[in-house]
């Protein structure tokens, strides 16, 4: 059974530390999923906090094209929420960093919801995020995930108005995940001047931390937002790395190198002194 609280206790962990959470994004069976269970145990070495393992989805119009070939690989390779569900079984032999179910209600939908909540917390999952599901329409995935000690995170985007977002507020459970661009996953150039100010604004409404993603592409970046943000979530450039080296040897170490560097800067943008400075 999933152990209740694990990503809260990650955020007060980090919070103690003046650090903003690293969560990596990868899609489950991209290109496999032995490959996945190796990056995970990578990504955790080399910095991550949380992970975020995309269940791949034949419609994922949230998903610019990076992410959409990543989902299109972990589909060829055979990912499904059953064997998905396998690897977060097995990698909890391995490792207690909090894993974070990412897709489309869709797949949940056919699984059953009810099923899917009772299944991924005996896996030692420890969220589920569904894109395309608002609060007004999540109670069947809600009440049972909620009973199993599930966390349900929820998008919010740069258009939802402060009252909706308290409403979002007070449905979510272990983070709210801010989205910093309109539009599709993907690398962006800059994180708009806006977004700080975004984010100071949901916590006046919310005790629960504010993660930042989509965008987010470049260890600059990350540490800008981890200025700011409680958690900065990277995907497309994750995807676009393993789409480059996925038939070669040091696919896994090479992610690991940027998510490192990543975690590094945002380190330094949280405490420039360095670590004598906490001392």
């Amino acid at each position: 059974m999933t152990h209740r609280g694990r990503i809260a206790n990650k955020f007060r962990e980090l919070r103690e530390r003046n650090e903003a959470a690293l969560i990596p994004f990868i899609v489950a069976g991209d290109p496999d999923l032995d490959a996945t269970r190796r990056l995970v145990v990578e990504l955790e070495s080399c910095g991550a906090d949380l992970i975020e393992l995309g269940v791949p989805f034949s419609d994922p119009m949230a998903d610019g094209p990076a992410n959409q070939r990543a989902v299109a690989r972990g589909l060829a390779s055979g990912a499904s929420l059953p064997s998905i569900l396998s690897l977060v079984a097995d990698l909890r032999k391995v490792t207690q960093i909090p894993i974070i179910l990412f897709g489309y209600f869709n797949p949940y939908m056919h699984y059953g919801c009810e099923q899917l909540a009772t299944d991924a917390a005996r896996a030692g999952a420890d969220g589920i995020l569904a894109v395309d599901l608002p609060p007004e329409e999540s109670a069947e995935l809600a009440k049972p995930a909620r009973r199993s000690g599930l966390d349900l995170i929820y998008l919010l985007a740069p258009t939802t108005p402060i009252e909706r977002a308290r409403r979002i507020a007070r449905a979510a459970s272990g983070f709210l995940y801010y989205v910093a661009v309109t539009g599709v996953t993907g690398v962006r150039e800059r994180i708009g001047a806006d977004v700080e100010q975004k984010v100071r604004e949901l916590r006046t409404i919310t005790d629960l931390p504010v993660g930042v993603g989509f965008g987010i592409s470049t260890p600059d970046q990350a540490a800008r937002v981890a200025s700011f943000a409680d958690a900065v979530v990277v995907g497309s450039a994750i995807s676009l790395l393993i789409e480059a080296h996925q038939k070669s040897p040091d696919m896994v170490a090479t992610v690991g190198a940027l998510v490192r560097a990543m975690k590094d800067a945002m380190r330094a943008a949280r405490n420039p002194a360095g670590p004598q400075a906490l001392r």
